[in-house]
């Protein structure tokens, strides 16, 4: 956060004198002094946001500019602010959510962190469009952006022409101008004693390797078919068909904030409404019921999209405790062949 604020309030640094407030910010409808003021708006607005642990609804109060501050005020607030939603990133627990309505209404500190650096990126370069000097953030800060909260838009030749793309501010070979454009912070599901936490690409690229993806484990995880399935996620994303949503979703335990297996969709629903799932469990979390716990909810949750009607899983035929799993979480056995069983949830039998 301090980073992207200090390359935006050090470049328009250089350009105070220029009018500000008779030039259009780039693309916008706003002009330059409007954009610098939004950025600090929203900065301020994603802190209190984070700090009051608004769980529903923005925090109400509005920023304003005092009269007569000239533009080197504005990066004097611009810097504040980002000094402020720093703080309260730093300081906020990472189970801790807050309202943000797109699209699942929250976001955990990296999600605000990665809004909160979207807002300097692209309006910076909004507003040195319009002055017209050069602009280029550090590539990594673009990365940080993309891979938290645009899970869905497949990478590019560079982090910030792809991040200009996908906001509809450049173009890239091949693809389509985007017109209209939306981030996303990742989904939680909660049920009694978990909280299933969608997976982002960067955690996913973490876990398919030695990281813990940024959660605390139970001593032994994650376990082997966490890491693949994080690099079937990450691999999903380079190929720009990964929908969250329909992605891994990590078991945290809310006693302890420790992170117990994973659990998700091997994919996007077919054209039938059938999407398949699977899980792990660290062994140490074995036999307290989490995975059926954690089944229930998440087969609720996607038989209540009305892209989907059936939740199927496949498990071998010697796996005997994942099979109980499926049958107390309302499962059918309908199929089989040597060396798998096939269940089946519909929405008849999902509770």
């Amino acid at each position: 956060m301090e980073q992207a604020v200090d390359e935006c309030v050090g470049l328009l640094g250089t350009v105070t004198e220029r009018d500000w407030e008779g030039t259009r910010a780039g693309r916008l409808e706003w002009s330059c002094r409007e954009a610098a003021l939004h950025i600090a708006e929203d900065l301020i607005a994603y802190a209190g946001q984070l700090a009051g642990r608004e769980p529903e609804g923005y925090t109400p109060f509005e920023l304003s500019l005092e009269e007569g501050t000239d533009s080197a005020g504005a990066l004097r607030v611009i810097r504040a602010m980002g000094a402020l939603l720093a703080a309260a990133i730093r300081t906020a627990p990472r189970e801790v959510r807050a309202f943000h309505p797109y699209p699942f209404r929250s976001a955990n500190r990296e999600g605000f962190a990665a809004m909160g650096v979207a807002e300097v990126l692209l309006h910076t370069h909004d507003i040195a469009e319009g002055l017209g000097v050069a602009y280029e953030p550090d590539p990594a800060l673009c990365d940080f952006v993309l891979t938290r909260i645009f899970p869905h838009v497949q990478p590019g030749p560079t982090p910030w022409r792809t991040l200009l793309w996908a906001t509809g501010r450049g173009e890239l070979p091949g693809r389509a101008p985007v017109t209209t454009w939306r981030w996303s912070n990742n989904l939680v599901i909660d049920t009694e004693r978990l909280t299933l936490e969608g997976v982002t690409p960067a955690a996913a690229t973490d876990l398919s390797t030695v990281g813990d993806g940024g959660f605390a484990w139970l001593e032994g995880g994650p376990v082997e078919g966490t890491r693949v399935g994080a690099g079937l996620v990450y691999k999903q994303y380079e190929d720009g068909v990964h929908r969250p949503e329909w992605g891994m979703y990590v078991l945290v335990r809310r006693e302890d904030g420790r992170a117990l297996g994973a659990m998700g969709f091997h994919g996007v629903p077919d054209g039938a409404g059938r999407v398949e799932v699977g899980y792990d469990l660290v062994e140490g979390a074995r036999g307290h019921g989490y995975a059926t716990e954690a089944l229930r909810a998440l087969s609720a949750w996607a038989l209540g999209r009305d892209e989907v009607r059936t939740v199927v899983a496949n498990v071998e035929r010697d796996n005997l405790p994942s099979q109980n799993v499926l049958a107390r979480a309302g499962f059918t056995r309908v199929a089989e062949d040597p060396e798998h069983l096939t269940y089946e949830l519909g929405a008849s039998g999902a509770r």
